[in-house]
């Protein structure tokens, strides 16, 4: 698997009937981008997760998935917290190589699903621009979305994980406005920046728990037991 930035995402897979995205990128991949505020604690967090689950069910098979993050105050260049290093190295995932990044325009334009840590991440992204209404979500709000939709409804993973991906986005984007949040925290992950370990661990887990049932709906593959 190769990346299309050095540390950066799962890299390129199996091709799609159509070759190229509104932006003109290519549609033999689709890029997940996570977006928090610095890009040193919950978006590395949940960028390297995503990762870990997405080769764990299904290895060079996921290539087409490119996972990505960056934060709306991001610390560039600046390496993840140490204790979200810690946190990552408890569930197994791969923390080296990482750097962070400031959220740019051309992050967001060539971003297939955009998930945030907060709903104010989610009105930053979305204030941006290039269409991303449609593709942006919190990552719980995705979770609860996805929750909802029926698996034998997407396309199997037989045509691809890229088409399932895309299928996925654009029937959570129509389920939107009919399952909303119990409250306004539930759509929220807390930023652990400068807490002890403890808070991160409590964190990650919250994060681990909200990604899995998404790339089992990504992959059509559940958790290995």
């Amino acid at each position: 698997m190769t990346a299309p930035e050095a540390g950066r995402g799962i890299g390129i897979g199996a091709g799609a009937a159509e070759t190229t995205t509104t932006f003109g990128f290519p549609r033999d991949t689709f890029r997940i981008l996570h977006v928090s505020t610095g890009n040193v604690c919950r978006s590395p967090i949940t960028e390297r997760l995503t990762r870990h689950f997405v080769a764990e069910r299904l290895g060079v098979l996921g290539g087409g998935l490119i996972v990505e993050s960056a934060g709306t105050w991001g610390h560039e260049g600046a390496p993840m917290e140490a204790n979200a290093e810690a946190v990552l190295a408890e569930f197994g995932a791969d923390a080296s190589g990482f750097f962070g990044r400031e959220l740019l325009d051309e992050h967001v334009i060539r971003a297939d699903l955009v998930l945030t840590a907060t709903r104010d991440h989610r009105a930053q992204v979305i204030s941006m621009g290039h269409s991303a209404g449609l593709r942006t979500f919190t990552l719980k709000e995705f979770t609860r979305l996805v929750r909802a939709i029926d698996p034998t409804t997407l396309p199997p993973l037989e045509d691809g994980v890229v088409m399932r991906a895309r299928a996925l986005v654009r029937a959570a984007a129509a389920l939107r406005g009919w399952l909303l949040a119990p409250t306004a925290e539930a759509d929220e992950v807390h930023d652990p920046y400068g807490a002890p370990l403890p808070f991160f661990r409590s964190v990650g887990g919250e994060i681990h728990q909200a990604l899995d049932p998404v790339v089992t709906a990504l992959t059509g593959v559940g958790t290995r037991t």
